[in-house]
């Protein structure tokens, strides 16, 4: 029995869904839904798939077990409240609401008819994220005492990828990648002690021609467990993206633009050999995770199976194991908890970006275009 699964929305993202639920074993891709008829057609005759123009309609006429919603934010809250009051399970593409109010009633409204909701936190899945949380979770580095995550190479908030509907957010662009970053710290850290825990910062870089708030965040939080927690978000600059886990027995570097996984279990600083070694060490795990990865690439040329295809693909990874959880009723790979605190740690940067009083006084001049 395969899962009756649904895309709303047809714009940039949807594309990884409608190929993901159709090549996955586990779901069967049974319609594609967009309010422009002409996407929605398109879409379902390249799938080959049926074609909705209206969520509500589509879940009277077919019978569904999963929704994925890949539409504008500002959308989110009340396309999944129709999901959820119908009885079928939704993934939300990030981020999954456009406030943490909006989030607390899209939770409500999922607590309250007992229905999965999760968010896409694909990174989260990617192979060196995968190897780094295994040897985290197996005790490898000991105690963890800190994370910090740098993600640099972000949108603009006027890059106009996802579509114009970004630019209605405080952050345009650049807030709707935010999430990616913030999750990944939140997976590797732990959730916060409490709000009040954690402390923000934004800036606003560049000048646009739109009035938007911030175009770089900075985020620190404590948690339960007295892990010091911190990441740095730019837009603007070439793309760096690492995770650092300092740990009592050993430390991981994870970077995600190589995939690949550096371990730090030598004091260096013993001697001028283990300094050697030490060096040694950590060109050794690139190398390895570098291999590594081109022998899945290759793997996937040859053969291009879905097995493959998932192990190298975070959406994917996160599509199959959430239908495995939907066959079996266990729990999703993505808390809703973890979706909570994204928001809340996104909602700290937009309140930092709205109450700066020396970026109010002195906020940068907006382009003039010819014409306006």
């Amino acid at each position: 029995m395969t899962i009756r699964t649904a895309v709303v929305g047809g714009g940039t993202v949807s594309e990884v869904h409608l190929t993901g639920v159709q090549r996955n074993p586990r779901t069967e891709l049974v319609g594609v839904c967009d309010i422009e008829e002409d996407v929605a057609r398109d879409l379902a005759d390249e799938y080959d798939t049926r074609a909705f123009f209206d969520l509500a309609e589509m879940l009277a006429a077919i019978d569904l077990d999963w929704v994925h919603l890949c539409t504008p934010v500002q959308t989110h809250l009340d396309l999944a409240r129709t999901a959820i009051e119908a009885g079928v399970p939704v993934q939300i593409e990030k981020p999954i609401t456009e406030t943490y109010d909006e989030f607390e009633e899209l939770a409500d409204v999922a607590r309250a008819h007992g229905v999965a909701v999760s968010e896409v936190h694909n990174h989260v899945f990617d192979p060196a994220m995968r190897v780094a949380m295994a040897r985290k979770d197996a005790g490898d580095l000991g105690e963890v005492k800190g994370v910090n995550m740098v993600y640099t190479g972000s949108s603009s908030p006027d890059d106009p990828n996802r579509g114009p509907w970004n630019f209605d957010l405080a952050g345009g662009e650049f807030e709707e990648g935010l999430p990616h970053p913030l999750y990944l710290l939140l997976r590797a850290g732990g959730y916060p002690r409490d709000a009040g825990s954690i402390q923000a910062t934004s800036s606003l870089f560049g000048v646009y021609d739109r009035p938007f708030d911030y175009d770089g965040a900075q985020v620190g939080y404590v948690t339960d467990d007295d892990v010091l927690c911190s990441a740095t978000v730019l837009g603007g600059t070439i793309p760096n993206r690492v995770l650092l886990v300092h740990g009592t027995e050993a430390s991981l570097t994870v970077d995600f633009v190589s995939q690949t996984v550096e371990v730090h279990d030598r004091d260096y600083k013993a001697s001028s050999a283990a300094r050697a070694l030490n060096n040694l060490d950590r060109a050794g795990d690139r190398i390895a995770g570098t291999v590594a990865n081109a022998r899945g690439v290759f793997h996937r040329f040859r053969h291009d199976d879905w097995d493959t295809a998932r192990s190298l693909d975070g959406h994917y990874y996160q599509f199959d194991a959430e239908a495995r959880a939907l066959e079996t009723g266990g729990e999703m790979p993505v808390p809703l908890e973890e979706a909570r605190w994204t928001v809340g740690l996104m909602e700290a940067v937009r309140e930092d970006a709205r109450t700066d009083p020396e970026r109010d006084a002195e906020a940068p001049p907006t382009l003039e275009t010819d014409g306006e």
